[in-house]
């Protein structure tokens, strides 16, 4: 794990917001970096700050990440990751998009160490080439995009 990555997001509970969007049956996934060796897709998201509902850090997170506007749908399932020094819990909703432009974004709370390489539409097949380690946790119980979205309940990763 990167030194800048350690610095913001360890030895503290976080709370994210996530969303799972799909377009043409391609899962949307936001590459950062220092988080693992190598690459880590993830869902779009982050952290909620005080005073922000959950679907209004999704639509601000998701606008930061990818230049998409959106409209936050269902509440679908929470994990929670423990792996010290992380602890994450994040609570995933569906996502529609209302507009925008897909490209690389930022994370304002990373400054000039930016950790968000790449986003893309990803297939179920593009998602089998990629090692387990190098996605979310929520891909061990599933890569079926059809069972992601149709996933219940909490999810200890």
């Amino acid at each position: 794990m990167d030194k800048s990555v350690l610095e913001l997001y360890g030895n503290r509970l976080r709370v994210r917001v996530c969303g799972i969007c799909i377009r043409n049956d391609q899962l949307l996934l936001v590459n950062h970096r220092g988080l693992v060796e190598g690459d880590f897709w993830s869902f779009p998201g982050g952290g909620m700050q005080f005073g922000e509902t959950a679907k209004e850090c999704l639509t601000r997170e998701f606008l930061e990440e990818t230049g998409l506007t959106v409209e936050v749908g269902d509440f679908l399932f929470t994990c929670e990751f423990i792996s010290v020094p992380l602890h994450a819990i994040e609570l995933f909703f569906t996502v529609n998009e209302k507009g925008g432009n897909l490209k690389v974004g930022t994370d304002p709370e990373s400054g000039r160490n930016q950790i968000i390489q790449n986003v893309a539409f990803k297939a179920e097949a593009d998602l089998k080439k990629i090692n387990t380690a190098h996605l979310h946790g929520i891909f061990k119980k599933t890569g079926k995009i059809d069972e992601i979205i149709a996933l219940r309940g909490y999810f200890k990763l």
